[in-house]
């Protein structure tokens, strides 16, 4: 569960989220809406610990994402907007995943061909090197492979094409129910029938919160 209590974060002067109060439990698969600069990627860099809020309280699975940030993301696979700047080769990469966070190598394998990414001509090659797409589909299947309790997904088709987008539809299709997924997506046509819940922010506040 996640559990967001009144929180308010301040960029020098400017508020990036303004009071914000919402849950997130097993089974909620939620897009996350609205505008540039409405506060979607702040609220959950602070559910992950990256930010410090500037007043009121945050507990995932009981933790705080500060204080004890380990066992808070252990629990949670993120994919970003952009690719971090991964110096490790695709093959260290994979490896130092599977150790850290104990999933095989072959679920990451086997996800990056449903995603259409051939892994096994990459794995030599600097994950940084490689292209926007090809980043994007690994760091996929590495998230769904860890079999995190919740997933985190900040416009995960961005550097996809049409083909790429069916495939990471497709792929969590067959993510189990009981996970919390928290899409921030423009785009609720392509994943209306994935979610259960549109929560739309601006200007630092929740909007609206609607069951579909």
């Amino acid at each position: 569960m996640i559990e967001v209590q009144h929180i308010t974060k301040k960029f020098y002067k400017d508020k990036s989220l303004d009071d914000v109060s919402i849950t997130f439990k097993k089974g909620d698969r939620v897009a996350i809406m609205g505008p540039n600069g409405a506060g979607k990627t702040t609220l959950v860099r602070a559910i992950l610990g990256y930010y410090h809020v500037s007043s009121g309280q945050i507990r995932v699975n009981g933790f705080d994402p500060i204080r004890q940030r380990v066992e808070v993301v252990e629990n949670i696979g993120f994919i970003p907007q952009l690719p971090p700047p991964i110096k490790l080769s695709c093959q260290e990469l994979i490896e130092y995943v599977s150790k850290s966070s104990g999933c095989s190598k072959e679920s990451i394998i086997d996800n990056a061909h449903d995603m259409g990414l051939d892994i096994e001509n990459q794995m030599k090659k600097s994950f940084f090197k490689l292209s926007g797409g090809m980043k994007q589909k690994l760091l996929i299947a590495i998230a769904v492979a860890k079999k995190s309790e919740i997933l985190i997904f900040d416009e995960p088709t961005a550097n996809l094409d049409p083909k790429g987008r069916e495939s990471f539809y497709k792929l969590l299709e067959s993510i189990k129910e009981d996970k919390i997924l928290l899409f921030i997506t423009h785009r609720l046509d392509e994943i209306e029938h994935l979610v259960n819940r549109v929560v739309y922010m601006d200007l630092g506040k929740v909007v609206s919160d609607e069951k579909l």
